[in-house]
């Protein structure tokens, strides 16, 4: 896997409560708000805001309040790369809490666990801008 990180998703508790302070008190402009994502570009990585419960759901792990409140992730350019680098994870005997399938957004993403418990999203994005490495330049607003 490609030392690169493209997302850092927050489970957050208020979905409006967050986006007011990232927005007026920080006073970040968001890349995408809709569909209950609201997405700030940063430099070379992306910094989304996810509500908690839709998070656990989506991974597909319990919400009990305790385990994981953000998840990290990596983009790829293809769904058939999304694939492979699961059936790379499953040779290694990784745990994986969500395999890839097309979501609601309209990427196509799964999740897996390190060894500490900590979720990463491998996902394929038809929506955003990348540069040669990988690095996130912006999203369409397809």
């Amino acid at each position: 896997m490609q030392a690169r990180l493209s997302f850092v998703t927050l489970g957050v508790a208020d979905l409006e409560r967050a986006k007011r302070f990232y927005n007026e008190v920080l006073g970040w402009e968001p890349m995408h708000d809709a569909g209950g994502v609201v997405m700030y570009k940063l430099n070379g990585l992306v910094l989304s805001l996810f509500p908690q419960h839709e998070l656990a759901d989506d991974a597909q792990v319990e919400n009990d309040g305790k385990g994981s409140r953000f998840t990290l992730a990596q983009c790829l350019r293809s769904t058939e790369e999304v694939d492979a680098f699961f059936a790379r994870l499953r040779k290694h005997g990784v745990t994986i809490t969500k395999d890839p399938v097309k979501v609601f957004w309209g990427g196509y993403s799964g999740y897996f666990a390190d060894p500490d418990g900590h979720l990463w999203e491998i996902a394929h994005n038809p929506f955003l801008r990348m540069d040669a490495e990988g690095n996130v330049l912006g999203m369409d607003n397809s």
